[in-house]
């Protein structure tokens, strides 16, 4: 046998061998969209921590730089990521109902949104009421800047789902008494009184969503108009119901709004942890931040604080907190669920 033949002969074989040692490359399947761009984030994570590592102990080996990839990865390039420690299950749904760690504020809201898609929830019917009891302080403000938390105290609402004009627009149980709530002139159903009909009637379709939003909200002197569109979303959520469809579209609109953050520890008013979601007005310097429960993905209250000294006000002084204790839907005011 020539040479050239021989050493062709080698190559074929040695290639052979070394295709054995790689593992099989899986067929590609359909990703579901939340847990991929899940562990796409968690990928990039890794890939940014271990470039990190490189550049402050250097490696007397000189390995070779990582470099993070411009494009997302196709399915079946997924597998290949197990050379970097990442272990990618299929089929599981812990992934998709617990907050992971070093996720960004997009993918968190793309898997609460799955969550809420998923709940259930009964129609409210217009002669009916939504109730909702929480715990909630709100601080007193002073010219100066400075402000005093009150003590958190319990509140019960009952809100009327009428969409017409109304007076009376529902009662609230707080301090150990009743108080109506009524609009001179009357209420229809709207923005600033979200009943279930009106939600119902909402664009699902987050960019449309966000659109209509933006056009529908006003924000206060000095305020960004994103952070008042983020205001009023979270408003939305709060102490309402909706159908799960509207639900996860708020969630998914709110992950367009420039700004967004995750925070990986939050407390509501009941001081209970979980993982938020928050954006910081650069008008006021005031962060809103949503308080979510790390393993249902539920919402459990929200809670506003400073984030800089702005005249005798402090940073980290809290303007507002709430928690969400039960939510309802009841035939009469002063009814409670009962369950």
């Amino acid at each position: 046998m020539r040479p050239d033949r021989e050493d062709a002969a080698y190559e074929d074989t040695t290639r052979e061998e070394l295709a054995r040692l790689l593992p099989p490359v899986p067929a590609e399947r359909d990703v579901p969209s939340a847990p991929y761009l899940h562990h796409k984030d968690r990928l990039m994570q890794l890939i940014d921590d271990t470039a990190a590592d490189q550049k402050t102990t250097p490696d007397p080996k000189a390995r070779p730089r990582l470099l993070r990839p411009a494009l997302l990865m196709p399915a079946a390039g997924l597998a290949l990521a197990g050379a970097l420690a990442v272990t990618f299950t299929g089929g599981g749904t812990s992934g998709d109902t617990t907050a992971q760690p070093h996720e960004t504020a997009t993918v968190l809201l793309e898997r609460i949104a799955g969550t809420a898609a998923k709940s259930d929830v009964t129609p409210v019917r217009q002669d009916q009421l939504v109730y909702v009891k929480s715990v909630t302080a709100g601080a007193e403000l002073k010219e100066d800047g400075s402000s005093t938390l009150e003590p958190p105290q319990k509140r019960e609402v009952w809100m009327s789902q009428r969409v017409k004009r109304i007076n009376k627009t529902g009662e609230m149980y707080a301090g150990g008494g009743y108080t109506s709530t009524h609009e001179l002139g009357g209420s229809p159903a709207g923005v600033y009184r979200p009943t279930y009909q009106w939600l119902a009637s909402l664009p699902t379709d987050p960019d449309a969503l966000l659109k209509e939003l933006y056009r529908m909200t006003e924000p206060e002197k000095g305020q960004e108009k994103a952070q008042a569109v983020f205001d009023q979303i979270g408003s939305f959520l709060g102490e309402t119901v909706m159908p799960p469809e509207n639900a996860a579209a708020l969630y998914k609109a709110a992950a367009k709004i420039p700004g967004v953050t995750r925070k990986e520890d939050a407390v509501d008013a009941a001081g209970r942890h979980g993982v938020g979601i928050a954006r910081v007005d650069k008008g006021s310097w005031i962060v809103t931040e949503w308080v979510f429960d790390r393993d249902s993905l539920t919402l459990l209250g929200e809670r506003s604080y400073r984030t800089k000294d702005v005249g005798a006000g402090k940073k980290g002084d809290v303007m507002e907190k709430t928690a969400y204790l039960k939510r309802g839907i009841v035939d009469h005011y002063r009814e409670r669920p009962t369950r």
